[in-house]
């Protein structure tokens, strides 16, 4: 029986792709491009994020 939760949201800052590989242009002493892995700070490196809570209406 399928579940009915909802699916989580892709990230908006990163469209999902939640960790990136830069190059540094320096290369290993194996001849192999030094890189560094950075994790997207919004969503911390999970790809998605909780869905936004429904706009409450204050006053009258």
């Amino acid at each position: 029986m399928p579940r009915n939760t909802p699916a989580p949201c892709p990230c908006r800052d990163c469209d999902g792709f939640a960790r990136v590989a830069i190059a540094t242009g320096t290369r290993n002493p194996d001849g192999t491009r030094a890189t560094l892995r950075v994790d997207c700070p919004a969503c911390n490196g999970t790809g998605h994020t909780s869905p936004a809570p429904a706009l409450a209406q204050i006053g009258r």
